[in-house]
């Protein structure tokens, strides 16, 4: 998570607290109805908050925080900076990353061992798995060639998370400006073919991860139409 998300995630979470003591001890209620505009703003936010944070591995004491909120709020003295409690978030959400990374690897690990098993899937040197649907006839692409191609992505969970084909619309792009897999797996078809293939993470976003779906660490399966070679 970049600073950003950080910044936008503290004023977030800190809307979560509908209400603060004049104290530093927290005073949280469960909210059964919203009288005005700074409920509902305040419940909006919550909501936001909430939903991004769902499903992550991660425990908040609330008392603790609302103490802390308000007094930022009031501008009472803290028991860390903005600096120190930045790091701390920052280096807190790194360590989530990472466990969830090596976690997710570890199943494409496992995934592309039993799919190797099969007698239809190849293997190449880096580790790229690939499965013949339909071969073609047509050129053959370079490294550095542009193609246009038809795919669909999805993760092993068999979850899409994206598709040319569903939006009706081929895409083209240079071979030197995709994931690696994509590289090489493309040299390896002529036009007209279609092919499934096994990418490993190290060959597709590694520990960065790409958008909501694709998690660091994530092994992905692409079936592959080349349609032309060149612009």
């Amino acid at each position: 998570m970049n600073k950003i998300g950080i910044g936008l995630a503290a004023i977030m979470l800190a809307i979560l607290v509908v209400t603060c003591s004049s104290s530093a001890d927290a005073v949280i209620k469960k909210v059964e109805k919203m009288d005005n505009q700074k409920d509902s703003l305040s419940y909006a936010l919550g909501v936001l908050m909430g939903g991004n944070l769902q499903g992550k591995d991660i425990e908040l004491d609330e008392a603790t925080f609302a103490a802390a909120f308000g007094a930022t709020v009031r501008g009472e003295d803290l028991l860390m900076n903005q600096d120190v409690a930045n790091t701390l978030v920052q280096e807190y959400f790194q360590k989530l990353a990472e466990v969830e990374s090596a976690e997710m690897k570890q199943e494409g690990i496992k995934y592309l061992e039993d799919n190797a098993k099969r007698s239809e899937v190849k293997t190449t040197a880096s580790g790229l798995q690939y499965e013949v649907i339909q071969e073609g006839t047509g050129a053959q692409p370079l490294g550095t060639d542009q193609v246009t191609v038809h795919y669909t992505g999805s993760l092993i969970s068999g979850e899409v998370f994206d598709s040319s084909v569903e939006r009706g619309q081929p895409a083209t792009f240079g071979l030197n400006q995709v994931i690696p897999g994509w590289t090489e797996g493309l040299q390896l078809m002529k036009e007209g073919a279609k092919y499934r293939f096994y990418i490993p993470s190290e060959l597709a976003y590694g520990d960065r991860g790409a958008g909501a779906l694709i998690k660091p660490g994530s092994t992905l399966i692409f079936d592959v139409e080349l349609i032309k070679v060149g612009g």
